[in-house]
């Protein structure tokens, strides 16, 4: 137990340092690390969506998933299990993208953004708590998903190829791929710095088990503050190194990539907290399972990304102006989506 601490802290250090650092080097500003805004990017980039100041490969989450491939291979940590509940998880993962892009963030970039003194993360921080809190009432009142069972090799290695695939378009830059020159997409720390410190977090993290939901549902649960103390270490990281660097600003106002509609960011982060879960990991543990033969993870990070492409197609990610109407149905719908799958797969395990 104190290894598994001490390796969750660690991580937690670097995803805390690292996330200021590629915002340092380039990334956009409180976003040096967001899944959820990097999933945008990458679906921009395959012209999935056509927003090009949102279209760009972000090596980091090849380094994260690859990160943990190597290190669960090198550990015999490689399983491949899969087959639980799959259309379930693929929605899911749509909806915990729709959530993040009302928000402007994932629960990683939640920390960053709080540990560049952005006040408007605070509501986010309160609502992904308490979707956590939601489903782990569900979780004591007996939901359960469907049992995962051994498959095929193959099957583990499909998002640790597409990985790779995404390197490659990165390096030879495909006619058909779409990068932008402006706004969002031209902000990137250099390739080979990025996908180093993708590399380093994705290892770490496939050694820890840190996930930010995680963390948060072990406190509530079991009261464990393993995962939890790894969350804190993040924050602190982040919040020190942007004190050294001089890009810690504290307020609500004129903070990047935020709005105001501090109601909404409530419930898209409580949508966000719920459906994570849900489905055992917030979107950056998703990609981190993956990595180690996780079948219905991979399967969640394809939902993901499908939702990167259509929070654009369907108007639901916000501006500094607020959420759009789009992103209001996407919050209120995942929220009845995720409570009925709560629901129903609670009855199940009660009758069977």
């Amino acid at each position: 137990m104190r290894r598994l601490f001490d390796l969750s802290v660690a991580t937690g250090l670097a995803l805390g340092l690292g996330g200021v650092i590629l915002s340092y080097l380039g990334n956009p500003a409180n976003s040096g690390i967001c899944i959820s805004c990097f999933l945008e990017n990458i679906a921009g980039a395959l012209t999935l969506h056509h927003e090009i100041r949102m279209s760009y490969i972000r090596p980091e989450i090849s380094g994260f998933i690859l990160g943990s491939l190597v290190m669960a291979v090198s550990t015999g940590r490689f399983r491949v299990r899969g087959g639980s509940s799959p259309a379930v998880r693929f929605l899911l993962g749509f909806f915990m993208i729709a959530g993040c892009a009302v928000f402007i963030g994932c629960p990683v970039k939640m920390i960053l953004r709080l540990g560049a003194g952005d006040l408007t993360a605070i509501p986010a921080a309160i609502g992904l708590a308490s979707g956590v809190y939601i489903g782990v009432r569900y979780l004591k009142g007996g939901f359960r998903p469907d049992i995962p069972r051994e498959m095929p090799g193959i099957n583990g290695l499909f998002l640790p190829a597409f990985a790779l695939l995404l390197l490659l378009f990165l390096w030879l830059r495909p006619a058909f791929l779409a990068i932008g020159q402006r706004g969002p997409a031209a902000d990137h720390a250099p390739i080979l710095i990025a996908l180093g410190i993708g590399l380093g977090i994705g290892a770490l993290a496939q050694r820890s088990g840190l996930c930010i939901t995680g963390g948060i549902r072990n406190l509530f649960l079991a009261r464990d503050l393993t995962l939890f103390n790894g969350i804190a270490m993040a924050l602190v990281a982040a919040t020190g190194l942007n004190l050294l660097l001089g890009s810690f600003h504290l307020g609500l106002h004129a903070q990047p990539s935020s709005h105001q509609a501090h109601g909404w960011t409530f419930l898209a982060m409580l949508l966000v907290g719920l459906s994570s879960v849900l489905i055992d990991g917030c979107p950056f543990r998703q990609l981190i399972k993956a990595g180690t033969g996780d079948v219905d993870a991979a399967i969640t990070t394809m939902g993901m990304l499908v939702g990167g492409a259509l929070v654009f197609g369907w108007s639901i990610r916000s501006t500094s102006a607020g959420p759009a109407f789009g992103g209001k149905i996407a919050v209120i719908t995942g929220l009845i989506f995720s409570i009925g799958v709560a629901y129903l797969l609670r009855q199940k395990t009660r009758r069977t």
